[in-house]
C-alpha cells in the first residue's frame, strides 16, 4: 500500500506532467506528416533521443527540490517511511511512467508505420529497450541532483553540465583525436556519464550478444550508482519546515 501511494504520487504530483506526456506523444504523428521525411528515417533513434533522453529531464524536474524548498519533505519524513524508500519509490514512479509512455509510443509508431509505410523500423525493439534504459539512467541522475539543487532547477543544471562536459570532448576529438588525454576524457564521459554512446550502439546493432548484455548491465549499474548517491545525499540532508 505504501509503495502504491508513493508511486502514484510521483505519477500525479503535477497536472502539467500529463500534458507533457501528451505533447511528447503528439510529436510522433506530426513527424509522420512531414512531406520530406526520408525513407531511411529511423523511428527507433528518434524515440531514443526524444523520449529516452529529453523526457526524463522534464518529468524529474523538482522531484525532490520542490518538496524540500516548501518544507513538505518534513511531513513525508515523519511518516513511517525511510528516506531511502521514498527515493526508491519516487524513482520507480518515473521508471513506470517511462515504461507506460514507451509502450504507448511503440504502439502509435507501429500503427502509423502500418498505415503509411514511412520511415524504418529496423531494430525497433532494441531501440525501445535502449530508450527505457537511458531514461532510467538520466532519471536517476536528475533525481539525485534534485536532492541538492533548489526547486526544479535540477533538470536545467543537468543540461548545462552535459553541455560543459560534451563540448570540450567534441573539440578534443576534432583537433586532438589521438591524444592520450583525449582518450582518457572520452572514456570517462562514455563510461561514467549516462551511456548515450553505448546504448546507441545497442540500438544500431553494433554489438554481439555478449556485448549487448554488457551494455545493458553497464546502464543498469550506472542507474544503481546514481541512485545510491542520491539516497546517501537524501539521508544526510537537514530539512526545514518553512518554505525557502
Amino acid at each position: 500500500m505504501k509503495a502504491y501511494v508513493l508511486i502514484s504520487e510521483t505519477f500525479l504530483r503535477k497536472t502539467s506532467l500529463r500534458l507533457v506526456h501528451l505533447g511528447w506523444l503528439l510529436a510522433y504523428p506530426l513527424i509522420f506528416l512531414m512531406p520530406s521525411l526520408p525513407e531511411t528515417w529511423q523511428w527507433g533513434g528518434l524515440v531514443f533521443a526524444w523520449s529516452g533522453c529529453l523526457l526524463p529531464l522534464i518529468l524529474s524536474a523538482g522531484i525532490f527540490g520542490d518538496d524540500i524548498a516548501s518544507g513538505r519533505i518534513r511531513l513525508v519524513a515523519t511518516e513511517p517511511i525511510r528516506l531511502s524508500e521514498l527515493y526508491i519509490y519516487r524513482f520507480l514512479g518515473l521508471s513506470l511512467q517511462a515504461a507506460a509512455h514507451l509502450l504507448a509510443v511503440g504502439a502509435l509508431i507501429l500503427l502509423l508505420h502500418w498505415l503509411t509505410g514511412r520511415g524504418s523500423l529496423d531494430r525497433f525493439a532494441a531501440w525501445m529497450l535502449a530508450s527505457w534504459l537511458i531514461f532510467n539512467t538520466w532519471a536517476a541522475l536528475s533525481t539525485s541532483l534534485s536532492v541538492v539543487v533548489s526547486r526544479d532547477h535540477n533538470s536545467m543544471t543537468l543540461v548545462l553540465a552535459t553541455i560543459i562536459l560534451f563540448f570540450p570532448l567534441y573539440m578534443l576529438l576534432l583537433f586532438f583525436e589521438d591524444s592520450v588525454g583525449t582518450k582518457i576524457y572520452h572514456a570517462f564521459v562514455r563510461y561514467g556519464c549516462p551511456p548515450v554512446e553505448v546504448l546507441v550502439g545497442l540500438g544500431q546493432g553494433r554489438y554481439s550478444l555478449p556485448g549487448g548484455v554488457a551494455s545493458v548491465a553497464h546502464s543498469l549499474a550506472l542507474t544503481v550508482l546514481y541512485g545510491a548517491a542520491g539516497i546517501v545525499l537524501l539521508n544526510n540532508r537537514e530539512f526545514k519546515y518553512a518554505a525557502d
